[in-house]
């Protein structure tokens, strides 16, 4: 039984070396044009912007997708509460430009801590609830959701387990979300 927790400890470092090592990886593809895209993606994705225009068209677009949009946006409001308010009061993980990893490409830098990626759980939350909502837009806001996730990592801002873990969270609290209000 003391062997459990040691061997848990060497899991999560190793688990840890791997998320530093991938992130290494990403930041080989550093080129101007590309931490220009994805900083622009990445600032559009500050507090739902981009999900709220998102929203906002659909909201204009007919009965269905108006629910889809209030359905979505319900998703994000969830789940920033969610991580902001439970989530990341737990494991503390400094954000990896502040470790020295990398700098920042033409993103802020938050003064919360990286772990779970925020941004990347409302991407899902929103994308989940509204593709379930209209299936013909799941995989169009699921490549969205992934690349705003990609954005976080790429700009220095999250490691690749922290927008793991805010996928895993948006989605389940989107597909939560989604299944409640199916009944109303």
């Amino acid at each position: 039984m003391s062997r459990l927790p040691a061997r848990l400890r060497q899991a999560g470092h190793e688990l840890i070396d791997l998320d530093r090592a991938v992130y290494s990886a990403v930041h080989a593809t550093s080129t101007p044009q590309i931490d220009l895209a994805l900083a622009r993606i990445s600032r559009a994705a500050d507090r739902s912007v981009l999900w709220m225009g998102v929203a906002a068209a659909l909201s204009v677009s007919g009965r269905r997708p108006r629910r889809a949009a209030l359905v979505g946006m319900t998703a994000i409001a969830a789940t920033s509460a969610t991580v902001n308010l439970v989530v990341k009061r737990g494991p503390k993980r400094t954000r990896p430009s502040l470790e020295g990893s990398v700098r920042t490409h033409g993103v802020r830098m938050p003064a919360s801590h990286s772990w779970p990626s925020g941004h990347t759980a409302s991407a899902f939350a929103f994308s989940t609830a509204v593709g379930a909502a209209i299936p013909e837009l799941d995989t169009a806001l699921r490549l969205a959701a992934t690349v705003v996730a990609y954005s976080r990592v790429h700009t220095g801002v999250h490691y690749p387990g922290d927008v793991i873990a805010g996928a895993v969270i948006g989605a389940g609290i989107g597909s939560l979300t989604y299944h409640v209000t199916r009944r109303f």
